[in-house]
Parts: structure tokens; C-alpha cells; sequence
């Protein structure tokens, strides 16, 4: 994005052997700058090298120069483009005004090659042409990774909705232990004061007691790791379901995921490396093809063309064409300029074919990549869940080995506990019958006091447990809402483009048509629509740009016409409209100070006055490049660069 601190300063170029120029340096003030002057003035060359320096492709070293370099200041900010030839080779370097250039290219620097002026011209895909810069895959990639997001939220409130219920219940569990621990102290404290009362009447006795005393605490333990291997048991028994239960999942998941060959991936590989490979011979080519382009414009353009005006009363191209030859300056030959002319044209839409071939080769390196992605995420699951699978089996046979050994132990302590309820048997006596039983008593009391506080333990932990997590509820909820509305964004977020790009274009060529005056031609409007098209073997509803023609009889009545029929002032009008449209946008005038305006030619200049007058309101720099007859209609306080 433009430093707003930039605004409103003035700029300073500096450019050496680039296009047709040796040497010049020229300074632009904010507003227009017309660049008037003949054919081979250089004025083209200064425009590619205005563009050279912001980041764009489309210029070229001077052809008898080895090295070449642009130079732009703008403020205290300044950018350097350079040009080398090696080896018959040209490399750029230096740091341009913008990394990514495409926007600028298509909406900003709109000379006669411009992509989005003749895509206009020639009935093309205005649609697509708007959206190109929009980078709609990243938009899904993010769209996926916020329902995801949404999702996994969506979960934790599903779980928060299932916790709620056993709230309540776990609440009146724990009232009911602290109610039953209360009552077994009671019934404890009440043993024991028994156990006092009758200590008194055997004092005598007190080394016999002290032994039955030793062989109850000792039952009382055992019993209580007895109590506690059981518990033990049943955690293992539920630990293991757990993990056969996810075993099973995990094989059953394994199962089915696809086979994906690894020779299917090698193909992949390799066919990836052939698009590849076919890519860069295709940008190789347009590469080449470009400059053989702008070679034989600066060439043309040196060697002075005939401009072409429209007649300002009837608005249409003159019938006459001035006869004029220029020398082949590959075999010395006099031929027509226009034959120069129709070869260019062949070339540039040449170079356009091989930009869609590049645009194809990417779109389907783009799915083969998706599909080996696909296979590795695949491949990747499969060998986790194998990983997962040997992890729960060493766990499923620890838990089993675990399981068998208590089961040991329980049937051990089992047996000494058969063995110490005989022992007591023989100690007791008539006289020790009812303490003894007290004894028993106070024991079994003991150990259900201890299970039902351990019980309410658990109970409270989970109780807090669930009001922690149900306290982080709200929060989720702000985070989901938070999630739709990206979610909603991004989702009308290309339709807010498209609609935009339409309402924008539809209003200043309303505008452009009403302050240029062209007689007959009602409205250029452009509707947007959805239409069944053909991909592969499928059919799928996409969004269209249609342009429509409405025009005028003598007698008033409209009727729609075609943009074959239209004059090529009024297409060029067209396209320079609709570039506007895409310029406001995309907010093109925020990335680039520079608006830059050549071959304007098959316009009156009375209405080039009037269509760079309307223009100006949108840019910072705007630079035009006018022959001196043109020039003369536009205000004289304009800048003027003449010496190039």
C-alpha cells in the first residue's frame, strides 16, 4: 500500500538506456503530466519505464546497451529498477516500487498493450479479467480453516450441553454422601462410646483384648486393600474397553482410507515436474515474445505513424488512411505500416494465448498438487493410526498383565482374610462376646465411612470440574459468533467485488457517456449474471459480465447492439471505463502513485480533454502521452514534458 506520507510529493525519474532512451531525467508534480510531442519522441519508452520502476515486466534494455537502469523518487522514498544482458540474456534487479505488479499492470498502466483495454475490444472475459488479481483459492483455504475452527467449537458446546444435565445429579449425590457420612459418624461415635463403657468391666483382660484389638485392626486393613484391588479391577476392566473400543475405531478407519500406490505417486511427482517444466517454457516464450513486441513498437514508433481522429461531428473513424510505407528494419524492404501493424496485433495475441496456456498449466498443477497433498494426508493417517494401533496394543497387554495380577492379589488377601475371621473365632469367649462385636462394628463403620468420603471426593471433583468448564461457555459462544461473521465476509466477499466492479463501471460510463456527448449511443452498461458453463464433464453455475449497447434511432426508439458495431473511439472509451472500474475496486491508487494513459489516438481531442479531466480525480501522478495537436485541447496549466 502507497505511504500516505507520499502524497502530494512530487516525483523525480531518472532512467539510462531503457527502450529507446540513452539518457533522461524528468520530474512530475501531483496531477497531469502530458507528455506531447511526434511519434519517435520516446514518449512510449518513458511510460515503459515508469512501469519498469513500480515492478512491472513490461519494458526492456536498450538494444545496443549491456546495462540499464531506472531511478524513481518520490519524497525521501526511492526505488530502483536495473537491466543487464549476458550471454544475450537480460536479468532485472534492484528494489521496485511493488513487489506484485498484476494489479498496476491491468488497471493502472493502460497503453495501447494494455490487457484490460483490448479484452474489452475484443468481447472477452471481463469477469475474469476483475477477479484475476483476487487470489479466490486462498479465500476457500481460509473459509475451510474457520469452519473447522467453527466446528471444533460447535463440539465443545455440545459436550458443555451434555455436562449440564449431570449438574443436578451430581449435586444431589453429594448431599446424599455428606447426609449418609454424617449418619455413619454418628453410628460410629455411638459404637464407640459402647466400646468405652464395657473397656471398664475388662481391665483384667487387657493383654487378650489388646491382642483380638491387634487382629481386628489387621482384618480391617486387609479388608480395605481388598476394597481397594476391587476398585483397582474395575478401573483397569474400564480402561481396557475403553482401549479395545478405539481400537476397533482406529482399524475400522484404517480400513477405509484409499490404497494410494506408490507408484501413483511417483506419476504425480513426475507429472508435476513436466507442468512445471512446460510452465517455464511457456513464460520463456512470452518472455520473448514481449520483447520482440516492444522492440518493433519503439521501432514503429520511431519510424513516425499516422494518428487517426474522429470527426467531431459525426464521432466515427475517417475513412481515409494517409498511405504510408516504412522501411523492415529486418530486411531493409519498404512495406506497409499497417502490414507492421496486423504482424504486432498476430504477436500480442499470440503472447495472450500463451499467458492462458500458463494460466491452464497452473490451474492444473494447482489440482494435481491437491491431489498428492490428498495422498500424503492419507499415507500420513494411515502410518498414525498404525503407530496408535502398536501403542493400544502394548496398553491392551499391560492392562491384561495388570488385571491378572490383582486378581492374584485379591484372591491372596481373600484367603488371609479367611484366615484371620478363623483366628478371631478361636479368641473369642463368652466373656469378650459383645466387645468383640463392637470391635467388628466400629471396623466395618470405619471402612464404609472411608469409601463414602472418597465417593464424595469424586463427586465434588467432578462437580467443579464441569462448573470450570461451563464457566468457559460464554466465551465460546463470543468465538463461534466471532467465526460466522469472518465466515460471512469472506463468503460475500467476491460477490462485493463483482458487484462493485459492475455498479462502478455502470456509474462513470454513465458519467463519461453524458460529459463526451456521443450521439445516438443511449448507455454501455454491464450486467452481471450466472450461467450454466461446461467444466470437463461436469456443468456448474458461474458468474458472467455482460456488456450491453443500447443505442438510438432518429426517430427515438433503442434498440441493443453489439460492441462490433461500436466506433473505436467509443470502444476505446469502453475499455478505458472499465479499467477504471477495476482501478477504484481493487483500490489500485492506494498501491501505485502512477496512472499512466498512451494511444489515445482514435479519440477527438476535444474529448481526451475531457475523458483525462474526468480520469484525474483518481489518481496521484497521472501521465499522459499526446500528440501536439491532442496536447493543445487540455488546459495550458497542465505540466508539459516535450524534451524526452
Amino acid at each position: 500500500m502507497m505511504d500516505p506520507e507520499l502524497l502530494g510529493d512530487s516525483a523525480k525519474l531518472e532512467v539510462r538506456n531503457v527502450g529507446g532512451i540513452d539518457e533522461t531525467t524528468v520530474e512530475f508534480a501531483p496531477g497531469i503530466t502530458i507528455l506531447a510531442g511526434r511519434n519517435a519522441t520516446n514518449r512510449t519508452s518513458l511510460l515503459h519505464s515508469i512501469m519498469a520502476v513500480t515492478g512491472s515486466d513490461d519494458a526492456s534494455l536498450k538494444a545496443d546497451a549491456d546495462e540499464g537502469r531506472v531511478e524513481l523518487t518520490v519524497g525521501d522514498e526511492r526505488y530502483v529498477r536495473t537491466f543487464t544482458r549476458t550471454n544475450g540474456t537480460v536479468t532485472t534487479g534492484g528494489e521496485p516500487f511493488l513487489d506484485d505488479p498484476e494489479f498496476a499492470d491491468l488497471f493502472a498502466f493502460l497503453l495501447e498493450s494494455n490487457e484490460a483495454r483490448r479484452t474489452v475490444a475484443r468481447s472477452g472475459d471481463l469477469r475474469e479479467l476483475i477477479m484475476r488479481p483476487v487470489d479466490t483459492e486462498a479465500i476457500r483455504t481460509e473459509i475451510q480453516q474457520l469452519e473447522r475452527e467453527r466446528s471444533q467449537i460447535d463440539d465443545e458446546l455440545d459436550e458443555l450441553d451434555e455436562l449440564k444435565p449431570k449438574l443436578p445429579k451430581l449435586e444431589q449425590e453429594r448431599t446424599r454422601l455428606e447426609s449418609d457420612i454424617e449418619e455413619k459418624r454418628e453410628e460410629l461415635a455411638t459404637t464407640e462410646a459402647d466400646i468405652e463403657a464395657l473397656d471398664a468391666d475388662v481391665d483384667e483382660t487387657r493383654e487378650e483384648k489388646r491382642e483380638l484389638e491387634s487382629r481386628l485392626d489387621e482384618l480391617r486393613e486387609k479388608r480395605s486393600s481388598l476394597e481397594q484391588i476391587r476398585s483397582d479391577i474395575d478401573l483397569q476392566q474400564e480402561s481396557l474397553e475403553s482401549l479395545t473400543a478405539e481400537q476397533r475405531e482406529l482399524e475400522a478407519e484404517r480400513d477405509g482410507l484409499p490404497d494410494a500406490p506408490m507408484g501413483e505417486h511417483h506419476e504425480l511427482d513426475d507429472e508435476i515436474s513436466r507442468l512445471r517444466e512446460r510452465k517455464e517454457q511457456f513464460e520463456r516464450e512470452v518472455s520473448d515474445l514481449q520483447a520482440v513486441i516492444q522492440f518493433n513498437e519503439e521501432q514503429l514508433d520511431e519510424s513516425g505513424s499516422v494518428a487517426t481522429h474522429l470527426d467531431d461531428d459525426t464521432g466515427s473513424v475517417t475513412d481515409t488512411l494517409v498511405d504510408q510505407t516504412v522501411v523492415c528494419w529486418t530486411c531493409g524492404s519498404s512495406v506497409k505500416q499497417e502490414q507492421v501493424t496486423d504482424t504486432l496485433d498476430q504477436l500480442r495475441a499470440i503472447r495472450q494465448e500463451k499467458l492462458e496456456a500458463i494460466r491452464s498449466v497452473e490451474s492444473e498443477l494447482s489440482q494435481l498438487k491437491e491431489k498428492r497433498e490428498t495422498y500424503r494426508e492419507h499415507q500420513n493417517r494411515r502410518e498414525s493410526i498404525d503407530r496408535k494401533l502398536s501403542d493400544i496394543a502394548d496398553e491392551i497387554e499391560d492392562r491384561e498383565t495388570q488385571i491378572e495380577r490383582l486378581r492374584s492379589q485379591r484372591e491372596e488377601l481373600s484367603a488371609e482374610i479367611e484366615t484371620l475371621e478363623a483366628e478371631i473365632e478361636t479368641l473369642e469367649s463368652d466373656d469378650f462376646g459383645d466387645i468383640l462385636d463392637l470391635h467388628k462394628e466400629a471396623n466395618q463403620l470405619e471402612f464404609e465411612l472411608g469409601r463414602l468420603e472418597s465417593d464424595l471426593d469424586d463427586v465434588v471433583d467432578q462437580i467443579s470440574s464441569i462448573e470450570e468448564q461451563l464457566t468457559e461457555e460464554s466465551q465460546l459462544h463470543t468465538q463461534r459468533e466471532e467465526l460466522t461473521e469472518e465466515l460471512r465476509n469472506l463468503r460475500t466477499r467476491i460477490d462485493q467485488i463483482e458487484a462493485t466492479a459492475v455498479e462502478q463501471f455502470n456509474e462513470h460510463m454513465a458519467t463519461v457517456l453524458d460529459i463526451l456527448g456521443y450521439e445516438n449511443l443511449e448507455r454501455i452498461w454491464i450486467e452481471r449474471v450466472e450461467r450454466t458453463v461446461r467444466e470437463g464433464r461436469r456443468h456448474v453455475e458461474r458468474t458472467q459480465f455482460e456488456l450491453h449497447i443500447v443505442r438510438s434511432t432518429d426517430t427515438g426508439a433503442t434498440f441493443e447492439d453489439t460492441i462490433d458495431h461500436l466506433s473505436e473511439s467509443e470502444r476505446e472509451v469502453t475499455g478505458l471505463v472499465f479499467t477504471l472500474a477495476g482501478y477504484l475496486v481493487h483500490e489500485v491508487y492506494e498501491m501505485v502513485p502512477f496512472m499512466l494513459l498512451d494511444s489515445l489516438e482514435a479519440i477527438d481531442s476535444a474529448r481526451i480533454a475531457d475523458l483525462i479531466d474526468y480520469i484525474a480525480d483518481y489518481a496521484e501522478f497521472l501521465v499522459v502521452a499526446l500528440l501536439p495537436e491532442d496536447a493543445q485541447a487540455l488546459d495550458e496549466t497542465y505540466t508539459r514534458v516535450t524534451d524526452i
